[in-house]
């Protein structure tokens, strides 16, 4: 099982970045998939998950409104688009394939002026 997170970066208050998440080794399209992320000093935070079709999802409210969680079957890919980015958004975010310990590596996300 492979998860490879993309995307990341430095970024303004108020700014937008999307991350992506390649995946491969599983049936993907048979797979729930979240989004987590770990700021500094803390521990993992689950902020969005997708059910395996792509029609359920469902979010942390720190994100809600804010961050949209997508995946394209097609590609074995999973997005988490996010806009309206604050400092508290700062933070290392992983992809997860569900009910299982299948983790990328993590992607830093900086939120600053």
């Amino acid at each position: 099982v492979q998860l490879v997170e993309s995307g990341g970066g430095l970024v303004k208050p108020g700014g937008s970045l999307t991350l992506t998440c390649v995946a491969s080794g599983f049936p993907f399209r048979d797979s729930g998939m979240s989004w987590y992320r770990q700021r500094p000093g803390e521990g993992r935070e689950l902020i969005a998950q997708i059910g395996n079709l792509g029609m359920t999802s469902d979010y942390a409210d720190s994100v809600k409104g804010r961050f949209l969680i997508l995946r394209n079957n097609g590609k074995n890919t999973l997005y988490l688009q996010m806009s309206d980015l604050r400092p508290e958004d700062t933070a290392v975010y992983f992809c997860k394939r569900n009910q299982y310990q299948d983790w990328g590596r993590g992607i830093q996300v900086t939120v600053s002026s």
